[in-house]
């Protein structure tokens, strides 16, 4: 019933939660995109693709409030249309012109959302010339997900192209709603169905520890502020193409290798042996809901014990056991997951695991061609996280490229770059000899082994050869 109240999705319910009672929470789940747009822009044929997306899924008319005690979603008018702010900034040039783009983008993801009234998806197009401007998109991850974002590439692509030859929309109508999902989600995982999945994750988590005690530069502050920074990475080619190689002798993925090495880096450390690793998976299992923009994604705990000095080997039959074993269980929400295994609850740090991994395999990927357009990606300032560290990553030709996304109320950025240089440096050991024992892998590059043996140790120095050690240290207390 589209004019009544629909019940909300577990994940939906989550984050519903987060924003009533903890604002700083609630602003770290922004889902911000940023495009360059350089050539000749139609913005009638812009503003009517981006209306059309709003009006073709009902998540981004959606808005949220308590009733009857229970929160629920309500959904707009289909002619709600997109909330595009239009900025020029064509009088500025150079230095100055790059910097109000960067203010602006700043204020752009920090800028809060009311979930009560919507809409939880806007933009913003700066013109920064008559052919150049750049395209800020921000949502709520309420209404949508990693997934999602490639979908509105796709559409917008589709709808722009055909807009700006006047020709009608070109997309097949949706044969369901997010709403759908989040009913049938309710209905269906209930009962028995509902009972197994809590007995498994139980099984699987008990006894894990709560917290990852990785050597941090602050003391962990008692309630988190969720501010965030981030240091890019890069895995090469050659090293990829043998991480690939190691999967396939052992019958497992390219995630199951990461994993594993993010494991054991994890694991040495902390000085533990037992390492609980987040990560998100689409959870689009039905192919009805593989087109629909909204939050579907579902976050796996994944366990990986390290205990009895395993090898590579031993230790990818583990991760591999581990992890399929929780993706045969991925329907149960993580919120449900919590709240079966009550685990205690602390301000300072998320429950469960502090720490993620994700491979990006997500749709809308490719190069983005529009109709006299050139397009490319910009990256945007990291300005949150939910997480200790999140470590992002995703196919770049036949490299892998990524992130390692720090909270900087524990971490100084060099401190994230240096546990990067020790992840590929792990990798590095793995693929070099599968045998050797995950407590013996190198954690340091051959330049880092050279500044910790020689550099540091370079010390040294001239002095008086005709005094005796006393007299010197006579001296120094007269000075």
């Amino acid at each position: 019933d589209r004019d009544g109240p629909i019940p909300l999705s577990w994940a939906q319910q989550r984050l519903w939660f987060l924003d009533q009672f903890d604002q700083a929470a609630g602003a770290a789940y922004h889902m911000p995109a940023a495009l360059r747009l350089r050539g000749v822009l139609d913005k009638v044929a812009l503003q009517a693709a981006l209306d059309r997306i709003v009006a073709r899924h009902e998540t981004l008319r959606t808005h949220f409030r308590q009733i009857d005690g229970a929160p629920q979603q309500l959904i707009g008018a289909s002619d709600s249309g997109f909330a595009l702010t239009e900025i020029d900034l064509s009088t500025l040039h150079g230095h100055e012109q790059e910097a109000a783009v960067s203010r602006v983008s700043i204020d752009e993801i920090t800028q809060s959302f009311d979930l009560s009234s919507g809409p939880l998806i806007r933009g913003q197009l700066l013109c920064l010339g008559e052919e150049e401007h750049v395209l800020l998109i921000t949502q709520h991850h309420i209404i949508s997900d990693g997934w999602s974002i490639g979908i509105l590439v796709q559409e917008v692509t589709s709808l722009y192209a055909a807009f700006c030859q006047r020709q009608p929309d070109p997309l097949a109508p949706l044969a369901l709603q997010y709403a759908d999902y989040a009913a049938w989600q309710r209905n269906w995982l209930s009962g028995q169905a509902l009972q197994a999945q809590r007995d498994f994750w139980t099984r699987y988590l008990e006894g894990a520890p709560g917290l990852l005690e990785l050597p941090i530069d602050r003391m962990r502050p008692s309630v988190q502020s969720y501010a965030g920074g981030r240091v890019d990475m890069t895995l090469p080619a050659a090293l990829v193409q043998e991480l690939r190689a190691l999967g396939q002798r052992h019958g497992t993925t390219l995630f199951m290798v990461l994993l594993a090495g993010w494991s054991v880096l994890l694991a040495r450390l902390s000085g533990q042996t037992d390492v609980v690793v987040g990560t998100p998976v689409a959870n689009r299992q039905r192919a009805e809901v593989e087109g629909l923009i909204g939050f579907f994604v579902n976050t796996l705990a994944l366990r990986v014990q390290l205990e009895g000095e395993p090898n590579v080997t031993q230790l990818l039959a583990r991760v591999k056991a581990s992890t399929l074993d929780a993706y045969a269980h991925q329907d149960l929400p993580f919120e449900q997951v919590v709240e079966a295994l009550q685990p205690p609850r602390s301000m300072s740090h998320s429950p469960l695991f502090q720490v993620m991994l994700s491979l990006n395999n997500t749709p809308g990927d490719g190069p983005l061609e529009l109709p006299g357009l050139t397009i490319t990606g910009m990256e945007q300032e990291q300005q949150s996280t939910q997480f200790d560290l999140v470590l992002s990553l995703a196919q770049e030709g036949d490299a892998i490229g990524g992130s390692l996304t720090y909270a900087s109320d524990l971490f100084d950025a060099a401190s994230a770059a240096r546990m990067g240089e020790y992840f590929k440096a792990v990798l590095a050991g793995m693929v070099g000899d599968d045998e050797c024992s995950v407590s013996e892998l190198p954690l340091l590059s051959q330049d880092q082994r050279e500044q910790l043996l020689f550099g540091f140790n370079d010390t040294a120095a001239d002095y008086p050869a005709d005094q005796l050690i006393h007299q010197l240290f006579e001296a120094q207390a007269v000075a």
